[in-house]
């Protein structure tokens, strides 16, 4: 990568990221290029955004006819993609009603604003507390970072937004403590993405429901990244056989285009009127036809079957990383949302991967988080075993006989 654009990024643009020196030009399926031409295997698809892989044909024919037919018109009127979303999305789901936006933080706002909505006109004006989960990310707008259960990422924007109160995850006698008679709603991701790949315990979402229902408080789960096909259903949440009140989605919903999404109950979704909550982008013509085609894609039941075949032959070649190598602590993960918890810190490990041709990323200081596009196939994952093995040999002082392929 050339040091010009580097150094106008610097120039231009706000230092808000630690970049990796690489530039991406292009991108085909699991295929990413960098401007030197050097071509490295995709296992962090846009941080769960690109589930289809990049460019993908049927996608890339619903941006192009759509981008030569009607771009944007606002939310003053009517556009047939949006509806039809709208449709499939609260066909596919517990839903009832959609509000389209373009990011996950912008869809957790609103069903934070719609919770606290709800409450008010059916309770009154002072139940608006909303218990969030320890090691949770929720956004970085200033109500979802004061929802987010990291106060790592909240320092430096004190004073938070008030009414957020932080309970342990897979604790039911936790949530229970923090409820209060200024509680409206439980906020919850069926799994934590960004606070280590964390997983519920059998039973967690069901008592939770259950617990919600007892005290009329609202579930909102957030399923940002979990949501479409990630974990191996349409929703995560399914696998946990419970119906919250509100969902969020976003990152794959269009495959690389910025769409965020919060669907919710006939009961609930009332408390939003005309003038109540807007977006000027959210849900315009070319990017729901995006969206379209790629739920077309992500809710048909053989490739969410592949998706969970795929994602248990990978973590199988992962324990054999774990078997191998003494640092290597823990394989967790469902569908093709994968962590590799390591005694030691994980950066250095990206990096090392990056260098041999392979993207992935490190969340929570020491878990290897693995998110390739859910188009991933065998030959692609045990090439990554390959390079993660030789990397893990090289750390390693062990010597045991090479993994069998």
């Amino acid at each position: 990568m050339s040091d010009d654009i580097k150094a106008q990024c610097r120039k231009y643009i706000f230092e808000t990221y630690a970049r990796t020196p690489v530039a991406f030009v292009r991108g085909e399926g699991c295929r990413l290029w960098d401007d030197t031409g050097k071509e490295y295997l995709d296992f962090l698809a846009g941080i769960a955004v690109c589930s289809l892989g990049h460019c993908h044909p049927e996608v890339t024919r619903a941006i192009v006819e759509n981008a030569g037919k009607l771009v944007h018109v606002s939310n003053l009127f009517y556009t047939y993609p949006q509806v039809q979303l709208a449709a499939e999305l609260t066909r596919l789901s517990f839903a009832d009603k959609v509000f389209f936006c373009n990011s996950g933080a912008e869809a957790n706002e609103a069903a934070i604003k719609l919770a606290r909505k709800y409450s008010r006109d059916r309770f009154g004006p002072d139940r608006f507390h909303v218990v969030t989960m320890k090691n949770s990310f929720h956004g970085r707008t200033l109500a979802t970072l004061s929802a987010t259960g990291q106060s790592k990422v909240q320092k430096g924007f004190e004073p938070l937004v008030e009414g957020f109160v932080y309970a342990d995850f897979n604790s039911i006698p936790a949530v229970e403590a923090a409820i209060t008679e200024k509680t409206c709603a439980v906020m919850v991701e069926p799994v934590q993405g960004e606070g280590g790949l964390n997983f519920p315990a059998p039973g967690y979402f069901r008592e939770l429901k259950a617990l919600c229902r007892e005290r009329n408080l609202l579930l909102i789960v957030d399923e940002v990244q979990t949501g479409l096909g990630r974990t191996g259903t349409l929703f995560a949440h399914e696998q946990e056989d419970i119906k919250p009140d509100m969902m969020t989605l976003a990152k794959a919903i269009a495959n690389g285009l910025p769409m965020g999404v919060m669907l919710a109950t006939d009961e609930v979704s009332g408390s939003f009127s005309p003038g109540t909550h807007a977006t000027t982008f959210g849900g315009g013509p070319l990017v729901a036809s995006a969206a379209l085609a790629s739920l077309r894609i992500l809710s048909n039941p053989d490739f969410l079957r592949k998706v969970r075949e795929n994602g248990s032959y990978f973590m199988e070649r992962l324990e054999g990383l774990k078997n191998r190598y003494s640092f290597v602590k823990q394989v967790r993960g469902r569908g093709l949302l994968i962590g590799l918890e390591l005694g030691i810190p994980g950066a250095r490990f990206v990096q090392k991967c990056l260098e041999r041709g392979a993207v992935i990323n490190c969340t929570h200081e020491t878990v290897l988080r693995f998110v390739p596009p859910l188009i991933v196939g065998r030959d692609d994952i045990d090439r990554l075993i390959e390079i993660l093995d030789g990397i893990f040999a090289e750390e390693s002082d062990e010597t045991r006989p090479a993994l069998n392929s």
